[in-house]
C-alpha cells in the first residue's frame, strides 16, 4: 500500500475543504450583530498552506498512517489466506468432479454446497474488514479536520487573515513566498498535537 497517495485519497480534500472555513469561524468570534451588511475591505490579506507539507510533516497524519497502512496490510493478509484456501477447495473439486471421484449425486452437491458457503464466508469477510477500515478511515479524516480547524481558528484570531488557501499541485498557479505559511501552521500543529497523549501514539 502507497503510504503517500493513500494519505492523499484520504485527507486532501479534508484539508482543503476546511481552511477558508475555519478563517471564516475565526473572524466571526469577535463579531457583533451589524444592522446592515458592511462593505467588502478595500484590501484582502492573504495566505496559504501547501497540502502535501501537511501530510507528509503533520506528525498526526504519520502516526495515523502507520496505523491505517498496518490495518490494510492486515486486512489483505487475512483475505489472501481465505482467497487461497477458497481456490484450492475449488480446484480440489473441479479435479474430483473430472476424474468421477463423488460417489453419489449427494456427496457431489454437499461438497458444491460447502464450497459455497466457503464463498459466502469469503464475501462477508472482505465486506465486514473493509467497513471497519472505512470507520477507521472516516474517524481519521474527522480528526484531521477537527484539528486543524481548531488550529487555524485559533491561529488567525492574531493573523487576522482574510483568506488562508490551500496549494495542492497546479490549483495555485503562483504564489509568493511570503504568503506560505505551511510551516508556521506544521510546528503550531505538531506542538499541539505533542502536548496531549492520543489513541494513535497508545497503539
Amino acid at each position: 500500500m502507497n503510504k503517500k497517495n493513500f494519505l492523499r485519497t484520504l485527507s486532501v480534500a479534508a484539508i482543503a475543504a476546511l481552511t477558508m472555513s475555519a478563517c471564516n469561524n475565526a473572524g466571526k468570534m469577535d463579531e457583533k450583530p451589524a444592522a446592515a451588511p458592511t462593505a467588502a475591505p478595500s484590501s484582502l490579506k492573504i495566505a496559504f498552506i501547501e497540502v502535501d507539507s501537511i501530510m507528509t510533516q503533520y506528525n498526526f497524519c504519520k502516526d495515523y498512517s502507520k496505523i491505517l497502512e498496518k490495518r490494510g496490510n492486515n486486512i489483505q493478509s487475512a483475505l489472501a489466506s481465505q482467497e487461497k484456501n477458497l481456490e484450492a477447495a475449488i480446484k480440489n473439486f473441479q479435479n474430483k468432479a473430472q476424474n468421477n471421484g463423488f460417489k453419489s449425486q449427494s456427496e457431489y452437491e454437499g461438497q458444491q454446497a460447502a464450497i459455497q458457503r466457503q464463498q459466502e464466508q469469503y464475501v462477508a469477510t472482505r465486506d465486514r474488514l473493509a467497513a471497519e477500515l472505512q470507520s477507521e478511515t472516516d474517524k481519521f479524516n474527522a480528526a484531521l479536520h477537527d484539528s486543524i480547524d481548531h488550529f487555524i481558528a485559533k491561529y488567525n484570531k492574531d493573523k487576522k487573515y482574510s483568506m488562508i488557501l490551500t496549494k495542492q499541485g497546479d490549483n495555485i498557479l503562483y504564489g509568493d513566498k511570503s504568503l506560505d505559511i505551511t510551516n508556521e501552521v506544521v510546528a503550531g500543529l505538531n506542538k499541539a498535537y505533542k502536548s496531549k497523549p492520543t489513541e494513535s501514539t497508545k497503539k
